[in-house]
């Protein structure tokens, strides 16, 4: 019988032998690509610094092009910069000359990435940038080439080995632009102050936005809340636990503070006594848990879970403005 799931995984894994040439060729790439982005980082000098400039002060769009793996690289460049508060988009080359010119505006910037900065589809987009007063920042590797020559800026990549062995297939140059986009991405991010809050804007789905989404995201308000006052008889705060379906009620004092909370739990506690005879302060469990209507959702799950509740009032100053129920936050994906 053979070994099958994670048993037969680690059997197979353990034979391996420390040399394998697999393991060697793998080993090799993943150092050169280190190798080629350490060597970028310490190349970064005053053209970083003038590329930052007319990005963060851009009034139109980032607009990122390339051909081919540099295309490639650069849609993701152009995403993580829209993603991150820099407006942007990519823009093909080959298209550009056959109409897409047009999305290209004077109020833009482009940013060209050509490893050998001679690809022949960029040069009417070049040109266009050249007739138009459109700022160009070139990303390439060779000093002295037609793109770098056009570029109001170029970011020039260190002269370091492909990965791959003929020298031929873009590896290590494609890796280093794609860090060198996020480095202008995240170092424009900085200087822009965005925040999480931001983040969760352009991030609303998936788990990068759930994890930012707030507690005022999901509670219900207004005429939703059930809410009654301390005095208030007990007939009132059970229609009102009824009729707003929470399995409770916010008992409130004469401030306006919330006070105590009435639960289902506190009903069949005092069932023995008469109840209806009683107000909501004589029934309420005081100082109920509350959670800030700013704070994030997932420590409104973190508290419910905690003390087994499965509605959580949300209070700003003290004052109830809104109620989460664990079932919002099971809609929300949080649990």
């Amino acid at each position: 019988m053979t070994a099958t799931g994670k048993q037969g995984k680690e059997a197979d894994n353990s034979s391996l032998e420390t040399g394998s040439p697999d393991l060697e060729s793998a080993r090799r790439v993943l150092r050169l690509e280190a190798e080629g982005i350490g060597a970028l980082a310490e190349s970064l000098g005053e053209s970083f610094i003038a590329a930052l400039d007319i990005l963060h002060d851009v009034k139109g769009r980032v607009i990122v092009t390339g051909m081919g793996k540099s295309g490639l690289v650069g849609r993701k460049i152009a995403s993580t910069m829209a993603s991150t508060g820099t407006p942007a988009q990519y823009v093909h080359p080959g298209e550009a000359s056959h109409g897409d010119l047009g999305m290209i505006t004077p109020a833009d910037v482009v940013l060209a990435l050509s490893n050998s900065g001679e690809t022949n589809e960029l040069r009417d987009l070049m040109e266009y940038t050249r007739r138009n007063a459109i700022s160009l920042i070139a990303i390439t590797s060779r000093a002295g080439s037609t793109l770098d020559e056009m570029a109001d800026v170029t970011l020039l990549l260190p002269a370091t080995p492909e990965a791959c062995p003929m020298g031929l297939a873009p590896t290590t140059s494609t890796t280093a632009t794609l860090a060198l986009g996020d480095a202008l991405s995240v170092s424009l991010l900085e200087r822009k102050g965005f925040s999480p809050q931001d983040f969760q804007v352009f991030h609303p789905g998936g788990k990068l936005g759930q994890s930012l989404m707030r507690v005022s995201d999901l509670m219900h308000e207004g005429e939703a809340v059930p809410l009654c006052s301390v005095d208030a008889p007990m007939k009132q705060a059970i229609l009102a636990i009824t009729a707003k379906g929470f399995g409770c009620v916010g008992v409130m004092d004469a401030n306006g503070l919330l006070a105590g909370v009435v639960t289902d739990g506190d009903l069949r506690r005092h069932m023995g006594s008469d109840i209806l005879a009683q107000c909501a302060g004589d029934v309420m469990t005081a100082n109920p848990k509350s959670i800030r209507p700013q704070a994030l959702a997932a420590e409104a799950v973190a508290v419910m879970n905690k003390y087994s509740i499965t509605g959580l009032f949300v209070a700003d100053d003290g004052k109830p403005v809104g109620i989460l129920h664990i079932h919002d936050c099971l809609r929300a994906g949080f649990v």
